[in-house]
């Protein structure tokens, strides 16, 4: 049965998704992109944005599953705060949806996308970009680090993730990998 993961990269301004279907331990791309509340000027005019387009997408891909970037601690409060409150509406649409979220922190998604938690939004988008041979890559990063985000809770459950030394084990071998795109290269038929 087929499930469909949704990945929210939360933000006030641009809010990056991505959206996969899984069967086993196969996956492909449904759709990635962004939402913009850019023209929009008050602050809660924003968060209705973002709930509005969350269940936009919601209805649109019916995912059963909602993963999502958790936020992190930075110096400036004002901008944690806005953060915070994009993160709290999307997961708010996700509950209303009666959907699971799963949070993950942003070193753990870039770990199970690289095999390094410290890699950039460069680095992240272009693994993902051979992993699902995106030709076109969108105009945000904020897409990518979505699509990271489902690509993440899809590897949490049954698909192996990178090792801290960057080396990523088979799914049912001691077989080492020295990058995610040797592994992808060697199991081109677990990839769709």
């Amino acid at each position: 049965m087929e499930k469909i993961i949704l990945g929210i990269d939360p933000g006030s301004q641009i809010m990056g998704y991505g959206i996969i279907a899984c069967v086993g331990k196969n996956f492909r791309l449904v759709d990635l992109g962004v939402i913009q509340t850019g023209k929009t000027k008050e602050s809660m005019d924003k968060m209705q944005v973002i709930f509005e387009e969350t269940n936009r997408l919601i209805r649109l891909h019916s995912p059963s599953e909602v993963a999502i970037e958790a936020q992190f601690f930075g110096k400036n409060v004002q901008s944690m705060l806005k953060l915070g409150r994009a993160q709290g509406i999307a997961i708010a649409a996700a509950l209303h949806n009666k959907l699971s979220v799963h949070e993950y922190a942003p070193r753990k998604i870039k770990q199970s996308i690289t095999g390094k938690g410290t890699a950039t939004k460069e680095q992240v988008a272009l693994m993902l970009q051979r992993l699902f041979k995106i030709e076109e890559m969108p105009q945000y990063l904020d897409a990518t680090d979505g699509l990271a985000v489902a690509v993440c809770h899809f590897f949490q459950n049954g698909i192996p993730v990178p090792e801290a030394t960057g080396k990523t084990p088979a799914a049912k071998s001691n077989k080492k990998y020295g990058s995610w795109e040797s592994f992808v290269t060697e199991n081109k038929n677990r990839i769709k």
